[in-house]
């Protein structure tokens, strides 16, 4: 029998409203550095980082919040390992259906430099590459092979190992290829995203379909 290690990541605030639907939800860069650090009290291994603009509680992409953030907790803790996001920066919020590029506010969408901006600064051990777009309710998360492939080169010159966060079917078939033109280190990190709207299902046979694709990289490796 092959030994298997578990190891615990968790997301302590994430990049949707849910600062709306529950209050202890942490805003500011203190309040994120302590659930991170309280996270791996009880056990995690790894934060994945998001931050928020403490004035509204919205998402945010600020480096400014990031690198506070990161301070904190590498004050508070050498051990824990900090996964920051490089999936912001994506959101495109479409105009009326006559006019679909006079696009609405709440859009947020930048080239893939600018999207990992504070990776390229902190230089954490992980770094999340979201491999592909995705529709939420009435926005659009954007990304394309050309964007993935900017970043997935900055990731590896800069020795961050990119989480590969697939929430779809196509999104494992365009992370295999990024591995197999040799942009991805070996092994390969991947999260299984499932539950999200109109993406993969919370069940368990979406999950094995999921499984069944990764497991192919054995055979084409």
């Amino acid at each position: 029998m092959v030994a298997q290690e578990v190891f615990i990541t968790c997301a302590v605030t994430g990049s949707a409203d849910t600062v709306a639907r529950n209050a202890h939800v942490p805003v500011t860069p203190e309040q994120i550095a302590q659930s991170a650090l309280s996270a791996h009290a009880a056990g995690a291994a790894i934060v994945h980082i998001h931050v928020r603009d403490p004035a509204t509680g919205k998402a945010s992409r600020d480096s400014r919040l990031f690198r506070e953030v990161v301070e904190r907790i590498r004050a508070g803790s050498a051990d824990l390992i900090l996964n920051l996001t490089g999936g912001m920066g994506g959101d495109l919020l479409f105009g009326p259906e006559a006019a679909p590029l006079e696009l609405a506010a709440g859009t947020d969408f930048v080239g893939p430099r600018e999207r990992m901006t504070h990776i390229a600064d902190l230089l954490p051990p992980i770094a999340s590459l979201d491999c592909g777009s995705l529709n939420f309710d009435e926005s659009l998360y954007g990304t394309t092979p050309s964007f993935l492939r900017t970043m997935a080169r900055e990731y590896l010159a800069r020795n961050v190992r990119p989480e590969l966060e697939v929430f779809e079917l196509g999104h494992i078939e365009l992370a295999k290829q990024l591995i197999g033109e040799g942009l991805i280190a070996q092994p390969p990190l991947f999260q299984l995203c499932l539950g999200i709207k109109y993406g993969a299902p919370a069940t368990p046979a979406a999950m094995l379909a999921m499984r069944g694709h990764l497991l192919t990289l054995r055979s084409d490796s």
